[in-house]
């Protein structure tokens, strides 16, 4: 009788599939997501609809929709694959528990990773590990316990808990300064500005100063802060960057504020972690000491 009841079951792996397309929307995320190929989502997603003998997607042009049927049947399997991998996770940790941390890599490498020791010494027992994720999906994998994010703080469908309210300050290398110096905020006209994600912060910047005329529609425009800083400190130009990622750099003397103004941030540093793991002793554990970290640091 068991075995007639696990034949009924449909393929673990095209469940995997549908339930990553479902939560994205989208083939090719759920490809990277899943590490597999586009065409392999497809056809496991195929499998499935055979299996079941129903339509669980609408395929568009650009876009992709669930079904009525693919809707409910996602509401159904999603909390029941969370569970299995949540009971095997805790199995597998029962004699190495550890904890999958993913960061993006500028606060990675400029924040957590100098003051990651105090974790480990407060909770030897913990082995974490760190993955450096690219951005922000507002989804978190199942190999992920817990994240930080850098944005507005409306993800749904997760905890999230604000770090700290940084702002945004003006940098330069001490050598590029002493070739050309910035003794008011019109010198700024005269170096390239460096962009972070996207070029309206210098805008808000030079609103903020009353410079009208700043050019700020040239100069190298990053995706990642990290990247930014890195070029301010082999003297390419002036950054407008976070407090807190720019902060190493300036202690270790390679950047120095170039003018005492300062505009807040958009964006804000969260803890994030899923809402059915509130009561995880390790995650909350990481959630308080960073909360503390940040707090005092």
């Amino acid at each position: 009788m068991e075995r007639k009841m696990f034949k009924r079951l449909p393929p673990l792996n095209s469940l995997k599939a549908f339930e990553s397309a479902a939560r994205f929307l989208s083939f090719t995320k759920a490809a990277d997501e899943l590490c597999v190929t586009q065409a392999a989502v497809s056809h496991q997603i195929k499998l499935l609809e055979d299996f079941l003998n129903i339509r669980l997607f609408i395929r568009k042009n650009r876009s992709l929709e669930l079904t009525e049927l693919g809707k409910n049947y996602f509401q159904e399997i999603s909390p029941i694959l969370q569970k299995l991998a949540d009971v095997t996770e805790k199995l597998k940790s029962t004699d190495n528990p550890h904890l999958t941390i993913s960061v993006l890599q500028s606060f990675g490498i400029n924040w957590l990773v100098p003051r990651l020791n105090r974790f480990n010494q407060l909770y030897p027992n913990i082995e974490v590990r760190i993955k450096s994720a690219e951005q922000d999906e507002g989804i978190l994998g199942n190999d992920i316990d817990v994240a930080i994010y850098y944005g507005y703080g409306n993800w749904d469908n997760l905890k999230t808990e604000k770090l700290s309210e940084d702002n945004l300050l003006i940098l330069a290398s001490p050598k590029l300064l002493a070739n050309n110096p910035v003794n008011s905020k019109d010198d700024l006209k005269h170096h390239t500005l460096i962009h972070v994600h996207t070029r309206d912060n210098w805008q808000n910047m030079a609103t903020e100063l009353g410079i009208s005329d700043l050019n700020i529609h040239i100069g190298p425009l990053f995706s990642h802060t990290f990247m930014a800083l890195q070029a301010a400190v082999h003297g390419q130009g002036i950054v407008l960057a976070n407090s807190i990622l720019a902060q190493q750099e300036i202690d270790n003397g390679n950047l120095q504020v170039v003018l005492p103004y300062e505009l807040k941030d958009p964006k804000s540093f969260y803890v994030v972690s899923d809402t059915n793991r509130t009561n995880d002793q390790n995650i909350s554990a990481f959630r308080q000491w960073i909360m503390q970290e940040m707090k005092y640091n």
